[in-house]
């Protein structure tokens, strides 16, 4: 009897081994479907936006934001989301771009209003929050194409010093990711209080010293200077229907007054040529020509999308100034911090002036419009979509990140990145609603 119960408990406990065995394995399997999920959600995603921006009514505009879905988007049993940035009228630090408290904002991304490290002086990207002179000298060093050691920058004498040694580009940026590369380009500056770049204070940001990252437990969240950076902006100089732009600088064919001719009619047109006079290769940018020829703004509306100021078939760096929120907006000359947040605060109070730069006059003198005028852009061609997604029950997390140039015959993947190692951005709100539907 005794042998027999000996025998039994063996037989038990093997199937009660072999049993939970077998729900790990269970368990693994859902978590690997999940995952698999999850991954064709990002695809789907990436399809998704590629359409969105295939159907954009005009090049250069940003898509309607009710004209798409961005959160909590179904496909099949897997759900995305598009991380976005706020307006820029939330106050949480820094970044005003932002959004306010843990609720993400859901979206698109303009790259053009950030500064392009290919682009941007040295005085405006010391201007940036956290920007340090090392670090902005070791920028210009990086990008340019010769070895000579700018003031307090750095060459290849500098990193073959490093372990691993290497040599310095001297070649143009082809990623943001690779300032982690330079001297200077430490993660408190390049990241600080928002390690998972998703935009939103998460818990372990706000605790102090407790948990990394390091925070100033102030309730607000502080981006560091890859929020502000972009490689991807340019824009054609082309018309909306595909033509050549007019180079207001070299127009040796007179096409700029059989335009102004065409739209405003002969007697306007004889004042705007007298009003900007017969030099125009000294005009900087197209604000400039506005400010110059005193045009009404639905005057320069007609002719806004056929002027440029290059023969070049892309300008590249401009910064939308319907979308750059006020921290980037201040790194440009002329608009300073003194102006900066009156440009935000402005857009945000009208829907009707914003198709060209004249708007900008509203609120800057017209010095310091024309100081800005090369910088400044109303449109966009690049635009990033940071896409998180879950399979089934919320697991299976993936997170990867695209930009799309929009600048060419269709929209095209530039940069495609997983972000997945940076961990949960969606904030407790979503792992709250999903841990919910999963107990349903």
């Amino acid at each position: 009897m005794i042998i027999v119960l000996w025998i039994a408990l063996g037989l038990v406990s093997t199937a009660l081994l072999f049993a939970n065995s077998m729900i790990l394995e269970y368990r693994a399997a859902e978590n690997r479907v999940a995952s698999l999920e999850a991954a064709q959600a990002i695809e789907g995603a990436r399809r998704y936006v590629g359409l969105i921006l295939t159907n954009v009514e005009e090049p250069g505009k940003m898509p309607d934001p009710e004209s798409y879905e961005a959160e909590d988007v179904l496909v099949g049993d897997a759900t995305f989301w598009l991380l976005g940035r706020g307006d820029g009228s939330s106050p949480v630090g820094r970044g005003s771009g932002y959004s306010k408290g843990n609720t993400p904002v859901f979206g698109l991304v303009d790259e053009a209003s950030k500064l392009n490290l290919n682009t941007a002086t040295r005085e405006m990207l010391e201007a940036l929050p956290l920007m340090t002179t090392e670090l902005a000298g070791a920028i210009m060093d990086w990008r340019d194409t010769d070895s000579d050691l700018s003031a307090d920058g750095a060459e290849s004498q500098n990193y073959l010093l490093c372990d691993p040694p290497y040599n310095c580009k001297n070649s143009s940026f082809e990623t943001i990711e690779e300032l982690r590369l330079l001297i200077g380009g430490d993660p408190e500056i390049l990241y600080e209080e928002d390690p998972n770049l998703n935009g939103i204070l998460d818990p372990n940001e706000d605790n102090g010293d407790l948990t990394p990252p390091k925070d100033n437990q102030d309730g607000r969240l502080d981006a560091g200077i890859l929020e502000y950076l972009t490689v991807y902006s340019r824009e054609p100089n082309k018309r909306s229907d595909g033509s050549k732009r007019i180079n207001i600088r070299n127009d040796q064919e007179r096409q700029l007054n059989q335009l102004l001719q065409d739209q405003l009619g002969q007697a306007r047109a004889d004042e705007i040529q007298k009003a900007v006079g017969s030099n125009l290769a000294n005009v900087r940018s197209v604000l400039e020509f506005y400010i110059r020829s005193k045009m009404t703004p639905d005057e320069f509306l007609q002719i806004a999308d056929a002027l440029c100021v290059s023969d070049d078939e892309y300008t590249t760096g401009l910064v939308n100034v319907n979308t750059a929120c006020a921290e980037v907006l201040a790194c440009l000359p002329g608009i300073g911090n003194e102006y900066a947040n009156q440009l935000v605060a402005y857009r945000q109070g009208t829907t009707t002036e914003l198709d060209t730069v004249a708007w900008v006059t509203n609120v800057l003198d017209e010095q310091a419009a024309t100081q800005a005028g090369p910088y400044l852009t109303t449109r966009a061609y690049q635009f990033s979509a940071d896409v998180a997604a879950v399979g089934r029950q919320g697991r299976g997390f993936r997170r990867v990140l695209f930009v799309f140039d929009t600048s060419g015959d269709k929209p095209v993947v530039v940069y495609r990145r997983d972000r997945t190692r940076l961990g949960w951005p969606l904030g407790a709100e979503v792992r709250t609603t999903l841990a919910a539907a999963t107990e349903k």
